[in-house]
């Protein structure tokens, strides 16, 4: 594979694929709106970037957790509630969407090393009543809004 340093900190490859994988991705590039076959070959790399780091677990990476669960189960909101609290350095904010049936859709923002984030999913899918869990992890980090105390102080 070939590659060039470019102007604006971007890298040129050349990259052979067979004929039917280069339809394939010129179909992909037209369904998706991408501006440009570069575009969706980098959106592709970086998603499986994220999706290795989630699986090697030692990375500090922003996540999207998803769950859907019947609200009206018992203990549950609290449960639910208890244990973002309990993880507060890491649970960003949630926003919960109503769906039929008392079922709720939930997205909860993480961030912290992806071995913990796995750890706060697998305990949040199994309280009783959750249906499903799925977290998304990102290579992207949310930047810090506030200066911690010690820094201030410099």
């Amino acid at each position: 594979m070939a590659h060039e340093e470019t102007s604006e900190g971007v890298r040129r490859i050349t990259v052979s694929m067979p004929e039917e994988t280069f339809r394939s991705l010129d179909r992909l590039v037209k369904e998706r709106g991408f501006d440009s076959r570069s575009q969706a070959i980098a959106e592709m790399i970086h998603g499986q970037a994220a999706t290795h780091l989630g699986e090697v677990g030692t990375e500090v990476v922003a996540a999207t957790l998803t769950l859907v669960y019947d609200e009206s189960k018992g203990t549950l909101l609290r449960d639910l509630a208890r244990i973002c609290r309990d993880h507060i350095a890491e649970v960003i904010s949630s926003q919960h969407v109503l769906l039929e049936d008392e079922h709720v859709m939930e997205m909860i923002l993480m961030q912290g090393p992806v071995r913990k984030l796995r750890c706060i999913a697998d305990e949040l899918v199994t309280c009783k009543g959750v249906k499903t869990a799925h977290l998304t992890p990102t290579t992207y980090l949310i930047p810090q809004v506030h200066m911690k105390r010690d820094e201030l102080s410099r």
